[in-house]
């Protein structure tokens, strides 16, 4: 306070210090400013017996994802978006060599983990890769080695959803 004191003197202000106001003051001062068309509150509440009022319908959150391996590195990046339309991009560099499928096995691994930590129950999961959206589908066989690990991961993250569907997004639009 004393620093603010001397700063405020260059401009010729004097700092003073508050007192204690007493509560008959301000309710007198409060009272004296009433409004003349004032309506007390009311408190009767028409549906008592109602204990609470919850939607049942859940909107679902969505999940972009997208990995790439080339001669540069590899990556991923995730896009995890509420129904409201808030957005919450995540993404990571991988050190090790993976094939175009296997980084997008991971980005959806990352992107399903990352929806998990959030409790969130229901899921549209969009990806522009044919092989990997059709596999979690269930609607093409799971033939190479590299990825059969993949797929199993995934379909045991997805015991934690009550509801999840996998969406095939083609490149120009992901």
């Amino acid at each position: 306070m004393a620093r603010w004191q001397v700063l405020l003197s260059e401009f010729d202000i004097v700092y003073v210090s508050q007192k204690a106001i007493k509560g008959s003051a301000i309710v007198e001062f409060l009272a004296s400013k009433a409004l003349e068309d004032y309506e007390l509150l009311s408190f009767d509440f028409p549906n008592e017996e109602l204990m609470y009022v919850a939607t049942t319908e859940e909107y679902p959150w969505k999940l972009n994802f997208d990995g790439a391996s080339n001669a540069v590195g590899n990556g991923i990046g995730v896009v995890l978006v509420s129904p409201k339309g808030d957005h919450y991009p995540f993404t990571c560099k991988l050190d090790f060599d993976y094939t175009n499928n296997m980084a997008e096995y991971e980005a959806c691994i990352m992107g399903i983990r990352v929806a998990k930590e959030r409790k969130i129950r229901t899921l549209e999961v969009y990806g522009d890769s044919v092989l990997v959206i059709y596999q979690l589908r269930g609607e093409w066989e799971t033939r190479d080695p590299k990825l059969i690990n993949y797929r199993k991961m995934v379909l045991e993250l997805l015991e934690e959803f009550d509801n999840i569907t996998f969406n095939y997004l083609p490149r120009d639009e992901n």
